[in-house]
């Protein structure tokens, strides 16, 4: 179900989404709230960015979405876009770390999102199914005594895959075997069998990124070119090559410690509009055939009572009050990021925020406001 309501009661659009990010949404984009506050973000700079409008708010509390952006407690400068049917509704950009709507940011997880579309395409065009045992396109890569793992289980997480027991050090650029290796290093814990739930996991899209490159026998970063960016016309989204710190401008100053193995699972760079155009894109049926766009919406079993749940695809669901939203989070150094849109592209925001407060809670209380504001 759609919001087929823009200007429904604000207060009860606000309290739908305030109940919709403390329930859980917005859980993975949250990890740099986590990090130590310096001395700058306890007495943030005052506010250089401008809060502006686009369209006319078709029902959006520019009010409310501009209060929300003040740099505070809460967050140091946060950028959104909302848009839908018409184009950009509303953006607006505040405080010393993000000074402009078009900014380039690192888009940590939402790069998941680019990852799935490309493999349901590929599944599109017969190069191998849902059911398909990544080992039989990798094979070698994972310990021969695991159990099959399928493309679909890597897609929605669940595979049943544990955390690394072994990590990377911030200076090195290892390759996407070599994460693998860690992640199935000995003493490492094996899948969990039999699968008892839906557990969100890096690891999955480093292996979707490798079924990528040997399906095509392309990178993964020509393969998103190939594929979503140039088609759309995504100036600004790309997959850095390994160990590219870099954000060209505009970008979101100070990004902060930049992840070196991110890749396929986490360590793309877009902007607001492109994201904006690449979810309406996908939610409106442009990048997929039917019978993938079908699976963009599919509940797997296992995300039943999870406080996060993913679809088959791999996309964030959500729903209070009859009302569903999808899309995904991320976190990359020192911002914390997310695209959202009902199901149809009706209505969909876009923001960016550095976090000055550790406290999850009250992040996710205001992540909800905010959204609230902009849907």
């Amino acid at each position: 179900m759609t919001n087929t309501s823009p200007r429904a009661n604000s207060a009860t659009r606000k309290a739908r989404w305030t109940t919709l990010i403390a329930a859980g949404a917005a859980v993975a984009s949250l990890t740099a709230a986590a990090l130590p506050a310096t001395a700058a973000e306890r007495n943030p700079a005052p506010a250089t960015g401008t809060v502006r409008g686009g369209r006319p708010a078709d029902g959006i509390d520019t009010a409310a979405l501009a209060a929300l952006m003040t740099p505070g407690k809460i967050a140091n400068g946060t950028m959104a876009r909302v848009g839908g049917h018409g184009g950009v509704r509303w953006t607006g950009a505040t405080g010393r770390l993000s000074q402009d709507p078009e900014a380039n940011f690192r888009i940590g997880s939402i790069t998941k999102l680019f990852t799935s579309t490309v493999v349901l395409q590929l599944i599109g065009e017969g190069r191998f199914t849902m059911d398909t045992p990544v080992q039989e396109v990798l094979p070698g890569t994972l310990p021969a005594h695991w159990q099959p793992i399928t493309v679909g289980q890597l897609l929605s997480h669940t595979s049943g895959l544990q955390m690394p027991c072994v990590e990377f050090g911030k200076d090195e650029h290892p390759t996407p075997e070599q994460v693998i290796a860690h992640w199935t290093a000995p003493g490492c814990a094996a899948p969990q069998y039999p699968v008892l739930t839906q557990q969100y996991n890096g690891a999955n899209y480093f292996l979707l990124g490798m079924v990528i490159e040997k399906a095509t026998g392309r990178s993964y970063a020509d393969e998103v070119q190939h594929r979503i960016a140039r088609p759309l016309g995504l100036r600004h989204t790309y997959s850095p090559k390994p160990g590219d710190g870099s954000l060209p401008g505009p970008a979101l100053a100070d990004p902060g410690e930049i992840d070196p193995w991110a890749w396929a699972e986490g360590g793309m760079v877009s902007n607001a509009p492109d994201l904006e155009r690449f979810m309406a894109a996908l939610m409106r049926g442009r990048l997929l055939k039917p019978a993938q766009q079908r699976e963009l919406f599919t509940m797997p079993a296992l995300s039943e009572g999870n406080e996060d749940r993913f679809s088959m695809s791999g996309m964030m669901r959500s729903e209070a009050d009859g009302t569903v939203v999808w899309g995904k989070t991320g976190s990359m150094g020192r911002s914390t990021s997310g695209v959202f849109a009902t199901e149809r592209g009706t209505r969909t925001v876009v923001y960016s925020l550095v976090p000055a407060t550790n406290d999850r809670t009250e992040m996710r209380v205001h992540l909800g406001r905010l959204i609230g504001a902009a849907l």
